[in-house]
């Protein structure tokens, strides 16, 4: 099996040793995505919604840049730095997505890179 990485400039370039994603048989591991502005590299905000917002859209230009769309998303895993933030997210999150409904984690973390108050990872079929 061929491992082949995911990279397109329609999502931030990865702040560190890793790639945006890599395919592996049939299915898509995508690192995870923080609010980055794609152009900046700064982080958008200071706002949950807003922060939301473009980690959603930073998902869906990952995932067209291996030709898939939300609804080949099976798993994510969001880490948020305060839980209370949840229902915006849930909300947010929800709307992107509907009606595919994905499984999924969400946990709290003490903190995530440059200050986001959000990232989401995921997996997506490819085959």
């Amino acid at each position: 099996m061929g491992l082949e990485q995911i990279n397109t400039d329609a999502a931030p370039a990865a702040i560190g040793p890793y790639s945006q994603g890599v395919k592996a048989g049939d299915f898509c591991y995508f690192s995870g995505q923080i609010p980055l502005d794609p152009v900046s590299m700064e982080i958008v905000g200071p706002g949950i919604e807003a922060q939301t917002e473009q980690v959603m859209a930073n998902m869906k230009a990952a995932l067209a840049g291996a030709g898939l769309s939300y609804a080949n998303v099976v798993k994510t895993t969001l880490f948020l730095t305060d839980l209370n933030d949840f229902g915006v997210v849930n909300g947010i999150y929800g709307n992107r997505l509907d009606p595919h409904r994905p499984a999924r984690a969400t946990v709290q973390v003490a903190a995530l890179p440059k200050g986001a108050k959000i990232e989401i990872e995921w997996v997506a079929y490819c085959g």
